[in-house]
């Protein structure tokens, strides 16, 4: 089992900045694709940014330019830096992950969320 546990939510003003961190524990052999989802209320769960295990990372086009998605694969964990954010940015932010474990079964695994909040 792959647990994931995401922090660094809160509330912050327009033009302000936060740093989101997922951590990934358990029994884990190796993490591919991981990636940071947002919801907000009465809209469906879409995809932020993601980042594959060499690196290689991909943006939804309202964040570009000003989130950054980067990993440490040494501490199975990821992060997604968030700047000049925006009212339209409120939501709950959810880390993915998708790999193998040590007894070679495939994982596909989402965290608990963290909200995000953009109000002066």
């Amino acid at each position: 089992q792959v647990r994931l546990v995401e922090s660094g939510g809160g509330l912050v003003q327009p033009g302000g900045s936060l740093r989101l961190s997922c951590a990934a524990s358990g029994s884990i052999f190796t993490i591919g694709t991981m990636g940071w989802y947002c919801q907000a209320p009465g809209k469906q769960r879409e995809l932020v940014a993601s980042i594959t295990n060499f690196g290689s990372t991909n943006y939804a086009d309202s964040v570009k330019g000003r989130f950054t998605i980067s990993r440490d694969n040494a501490k199975n964990t990821m992060y997604l830096q968030m700047n000049s954010l925006k009212p339209e940015d409120t939501a709950v932010y959810y880390c993915n992950a998708e790999g193998a474990t040590r007894s070679w079964s495939r994982f596909n695994s989402w965290g608990q969320g963290t909200q995000v909040t953009v109000s002066s």
